[in-house]
């Protein structure tokens, strides 16, 4: 009778055993990663970011400006002057985009007056006085300075000039008609359709 018990036991053990290997043989499936997983461990983008927002190398001008934080009022401006067509067709174009902190800079009455409608055509002198036809990057405007004793003047879609100077740091500055200066505060911000360069104050035309 005890042989049989102890019989008994073993086969049981065994049963147990075979159950336990069966168990660690299937426990790899489980670390198998799940769609979340997999998105968690992909990388990070690497658009560069523009008020918060990641401008996307794919993305127009304008599509790109509308989503950074700190550009809502050019993108207005953009919108009152009627160019948001245009600076969303190909192109190229580079772009010194005044962020909002430039616009401040702005007498309040000057900005209402040229957002208003009868100050359309004064905003888009403005406006396209920022513009200048091409894709040109702080790398472009670098090697073109060089070759013209530190700067180099740029013809603008309203037609004026605007001066571009690359300082011994690699930043650049730019210096309008009147004589006023403006800082790049971001460069290279690539597009669909150019190239933005942030910058810290408003330029003006003659």
């Amino acid at each position: 009778m005890n042989t049989r018990i102890l019989a008994l036991s073993v086969a049981s053990a065994a049963v147990l055993g075979l159950a336990a290997c069966n168990n660690n043989a299937e426990t790899p499936a489980a670390t198998e990663a799940t769609p979340a997983d997999t998105a968690a461990m992909a990388p990070a983008s690497t658009d560069p970011m523009v008020g918060g927002a990641a401008m996307s190398p794919n993305e127009t001008i304008v599509a790109n400006a509308a989503k950074a934080s700190t550009l809502t009022t050019l993108v207005s401006a953009v919108q009152a002057a009627g160019l948001a067509e245009t600076l969303s067709g190909p192109g190229p174009f580079t772009v010194f985009a005044p962020d909002n902190a430039a616009f401040e800079k702005v007498p309040a009455a000057t900005r209402e007056a040229l957002m208003a409608p009868a100050g359309k055509a004064d905003l888009t002198k403005i406006l396209t006085y920022h513009v200048v036809p091409g894709r040109l990057t702080a790398a472009d405007l670098a090697t073109q300075a060089q070759a013209n004793g530190g700067r180099v003047a740029l013809t603008t879609v309203e037609g004026g000039t605007l001066t571009a100077v690359v300082n011994p740091d690699g930043s650049v500055t730019l210096t309008d008609e009147a004589g006023n200066t403006s800082r790049v505060t971001q460069s290279d911000v690539l597009q669909s359709n150019g190239v933005v360069h942030v910058i810290d104050t408003v330029v003006m035309p003659n």
